[in-house]
């Protein structure tokens, strides 16, 4: 468990709309409610099971939280948290984001607006960034240049018109997507043809070892229930939602995440854990057009 060390992981609800051009556009009215990342029932009712279970791992008490409580909670601090996962991923993948400039990009499940600063930083053209959590999204907006590119939206049913992205970045979320063949099939459908599509999550390997995105409270510690794929359940889900596979890298967490464990006095736990797979980072790409 990386507590106090947690990983990003967006989350994503209600809304926006498409320009008649195809051009993202925000919307300011409200509409109701999305549904949730967890849309089938089975997972529903475990998510809202798991929100608020205690159990205790050595002295310490955790409570685990659905994706929707626990990125509220969290988005004030957010920010504020070292996170070496969230520095080896963007480490990885910024110099991977080859021709930006002049595309339309989505930022889906955008957080507080991290890889959204990026993509507009290397020249997106117009950028968008969806995300379920209200308080992230606040968070986001205090940034520069990104008030009025933020809306509420579920990664399972994006609210914007097929084929209108050239990028799309979704940073650590499928980690708390049940069904991932529908949010495959979500980012499929709103990529163009020849679309590059990025998904990052804690690697596989990081799931079995117990990791998962967590964080300290005023009341406590606190875990952010999720649900784990395997690469070939994501290479499947994909591939079937006409998403080519491009790549597949695996980072390890190396010196420049170092000073990060150090600085929160983990330095053992980095020793213990560099070297190992720590991030799972898919580059697909939309091949053929919706319905072919």
């Amino acid at each position: 468990m990386l507590l106090a060390l947690g990983i990003e992981i967006g989350s994503a609800r209600d809304q926006c709309a498409q320009a008649e051009s195809g051009e993202l556009v925000n919307v300011t009215s409200e509409t109701e409610s999305a549904p949730s990342l967890a849309t089938d029932p089975v997972a529903d009712q475990k998510a809202a099971s798991t929100a608020q279970a205690r159990y205790s791992l050595g002295s310490e008490s955790r409570v685990v939280l659905s994706s929707e409580e626990g990125y509220e909670l969290w988005a004030e601090a957010y920010d504020r948290d070292p996170n070496p996962l969230l520095a080896l991923e963007e480490r990885t993948l910024k110099p991977l984001l080859r021709g930006v400039a002049g595309k339309q990009a989505l930022d889906v499940a955008c957080g507080t607006g991290r890889w959204l600063q990026i993509l507009l930083g290397l020249g997106a053209c117009r950028a968008i960034g969806v995300d379920r959590s209200p308080g992230m999204l606040h968070m986001a907006a205090t940034k520069n240049c990104l008030c009025g590119r933020l809306v509420r939206g579920d990664c399972v049913a994006l609210p914007f018109r097929s084929e209108v992205a050239g990028l799309i970045v979704c940073s650590f979320a499928l980690g708390h997507v049940s069904q991932v063949r529908r949010f495959a099939s979500e980012l499929a459908r709103v990529a163009k043809v020849q679309a590059d599509v990025w998904v990052t999550d804690l690697h596989p390997e990081g799931y079995s070892r117990g990791w998962r995105a967590a964080f300290r409270h005023s009341s406590g510690a606190r875990e952010i229930v999720a649900f784990a794929h395997s690469m070939e359940e994501v290479r499947e889900a994909f591939e079937s939602a006409g998403l080519e596979l491009v790549d597949c890298l695996e980072p390890r967490l190396g010196e420049p995440e170092r000073f990060i464990f150090t600085q929160t006095g983990k330095a053992d736990l980095f020793r213990n854990l560099a070297g190992l797979p720590a991030v799972l980072i898919c580059h697909f790409k939309r091949r053929i057009p919706l319905g072919l």
